[in-house]
């Protein structure tokens, strides 16, 4: 998993990344592709490869999610994957304007 711009800090992931870390090579599962969102002051962000199943909480303001992996995306307006959840298919885009604070990628 590879974040670019300044998603390192938008994403809390410290755990997530450690926990990955950790695995046995190929146990951990990634969406593979990208995903986009627009953050503080309409700057563009994205994450590649995140992980399948894991919920990551935004830490920042995020909104206009873009899933472009291969795995269904379902985001969500609370942190740590709470609330009612929007369910993005691979390819769609959330309204430029939808806020969510978590995500996570797969069937589960």
């Amino acid at each position: 998993m590879r974040l670019f711009r300044p998603a390192l800090a938008a994403v809390a992931l410290a755990g997530c990344t450690l926990a990955l870390a950790a695995a046995p090579a190929g146990a951990a599962g990634t969406a593979k592709g990208w995903f986009a969102w627009v953050g503080p002051k309409g700057a563009p962000f994205f994450v590649e490869n995140p992980p399948d199943g894991r919920c990551l909480t935004m830490s920042q303001e995020s909104r206009g999610a873009h899933n472009a992996t291969a795995l269904p995306a379902t985001v969500y307006p609370e942190k740590e994957c709470k609330g009612t959840p929007v369910r993005l298919a691979p390819g769609a885009h959330a309204p430029r304007n939808a806020p969510f604070s978590s995500v996570k990628f797969g069937s589960r």
